[in-house]
């Protein structure tokens, strides 16, 4: 098998732009626009490239795009003979977190109508929801001069779903799918045997964890006593939390939210951050966030499917590449937006698609199959959610 093409490069302006001393491009579904930064060292008396901010800009990794959006800042600092180039930038959510969204009436409008009043008049025209179903959202405050973004994400937010940027420039509004096999898996083992993990930190946090968590609301109609519980068995101590909302259209949407608050506690319960080499996974698909990764660690006793929410590609000329993984508990965030139901799988034969198997990319690259001691199949965990 080829060794993987992990160059870094930016499509600007039609030109091909590379050989950075310093690069690092990030990508996180809970932060609004990805970014990227990348820096070249130059003699003092070398012609400056073309590049100003504002242009648009690709980002590439090998040949597939990681990031498309607008040079933000062109930086250069010339000492001591040498003179060093900066450019950094992020996907086009940027104009939506940095604008206005403009002033209208949103009463009783669903989510595409919200699009459309929001996001197309800042130029983004590449639109996808993956929601099976949206609604008519009665009220949602907007003040103005709120952020696009922040206007964005309330609506979508009282839909159950969540806005993103595809590489390709594509916002996406909606979910996870927790049904799609895992990419790849992760391994360290006290014995150093097949190990693909450089560094990892694994982080447990009770701060904002609850047990259970009440939303007392009252729809804009005026009904009182709409009160919903969510209360997470897993957790043994008690930690109740309970939350005033001025606008609850209804009972299922004060259940909803009462849910999805208790979800965001979980998902801040468990931090793992895996270093890795290359930007790749051994079947060669660059890692991306919303993939899901067996983690087989033996000095943190765990063995389980988790959810990619964060990466970060770093590297840079004369040095290694690495990459950054942030991972979740899996099956715990965005849990209501029900994505339409497609098959995925990374790779494919005969035309039809296949799940990914680890052990056989290790095998194709020449290197020995991993054999986890008592494997757990893959699949969607168990939500010690309940509702009241």
């Amino acid at each position: 098998m080829p060794t993987p093409n992990n160059t870094v490069t930016l499509m600007i302006n039609g030109k091909t732009h590379g050989q950075w001393t310093n690069y690092d491009i990030v990508s996180d579904l809970l932060t609004p626009a990805d970014d990227f930064s990348v820096t070249l060292g130059r003699p003092v008396d070398a012609v400056p490239t073309a590049v100003k901010e504002g242009d648009k800009v690709e980002v590439r990794v090998g040949g597939d795009t990681v990031l498309s959006g607008r040079i933000d800042r062109v930086h250069t600092t010339t000492e001591k003979g040498n003179k060093t180039l900066t450019i950094q930038g992020r996907d086009d959510a940027g104009i939506l977190l940095d604008c206005s969204a403009p002033l209208f009436n949103a009463q009783d409008m669903d989510l595409n109508q919200i699009i459309e009043k929001i996001v197309k008049p800042l130029g983004l025209s590449k639109i996808r929801i993956d929601a099976a179903k949206t609604n008519k959202t009665h009220k949602v405050q907007i003040e103005p001069g709120s952020r696009a973004w922040d206007a964005l994400t309330q609506y979508a937010e009282a839909n159950g779903v969540w806005p993103w940027m595809e590489p390709d420039g594509t916002l996406v509004v909606g979910g996870p799918d927790y049904t799609t096999a895992p990419v790849a898996e992760l391994v360290l083992r006290v014995s150093g045997d097949n190990n693909n993990i450089k560094r990892l930190e694994v982080e447990r946090n009770m701060a904002a964890r609850y047990s259970e968590v009440t939303v007392l609301g009252q729809s804009h109609t005026g009904k009182h006593n709409i009160k919903a519980t969510a209360k997470d068995e897993s957790l043994k101590l008690s930690r109740p939390l309970i939350v005033t909302e001025p606008d609850v259209d209804s009972q299922a949407e004060a259940e909803r939210k009462a849910k999805k608050r208790l979800a965001d506690s979980r998902l801040e319960g468990l931090t793992i951050t895996a270093v890795v080499q290359g930007h790749r996974t051994d079947g060669g698909t660059l890692w991306q966030p919303g993939q899901r990764i067996n983690v087989l660690s033996e000095p943190d006793g765990i063995d389980a499917v988790y959810f990619l929410m964060a990466r970060t590609f770093v590297g840079g000329r004369g040095q290694g590449t690495e990459t950054v993984l942030t991972l979740k508990e899996d099956g715990a965030w965005v849990l209501d937006a029900d994505p339409p139901k497609k098959k995925q799988g990374a790779g494919k034969k005969d035309g039809k698609k296949t799940a990914h198997k680890p052990s056989e990319n290790r095998k194709a690259n020449g290197q020995a199959p991993v054999k986890p001691n008592k494997r757990r199949q893959a699949k969607k965990p168990k939500q010690e959610l309940q509702v009241i």
